[in-house]
């Protein structure tokens, strides 16, 4: 846990959150500024950067989170219209919190380019 962290914050239980799932690798929580009718942010419970500090080693973990953001994006009823799983990475990537994070957004369609 990094103590400056929101995320690991919220992870221990030190700030309030609206959990939509937690296992023992895994935290997904709503978005409190949602910028789509589902927003869910997945989170590995360990303390990562961002997808730049990804390993080899992180494999499973980085499946743990697609699987649950999958079974998310199915009890939400969005998968089968489509969802968007993004992760900032920096400052010019649009991150705003220093820890790993899938944003799971769907229930509106979304246009390409982003941003």
């Amino acid at each position: 846990m990094a103590d400056d962290c929101l995320f690991c914050r919220i992870v221990a239980g030190e700030l309030p959150s609206t959990k939509v799932h937690e296992d023992d690798l895994v935290l997904a929580i709503r978005d409190i500024a949602p910028g789509s009718p589902t927003h869910i942010l997945l989170m590995p419970k360990r303390h990562i950067a961002s997808a730049l500090d990804l390993t080899e080693a992180d494999a499973p973990l980085v499946g743990r989170i697609f699987a649950v953001a999958a079974d998310l994006a199915r009890s939400e009823g969005i998968a089968d219209a489509g969802y968007r799983l993004v992760s900032n990475v920096g400052g010019w990537g649009g991150q705003s919190v220093d820890h790993l994070h899938i944003h799971l957004m769907g229930g509106r369609a979304f246009e390409w380019p982003p941003g």
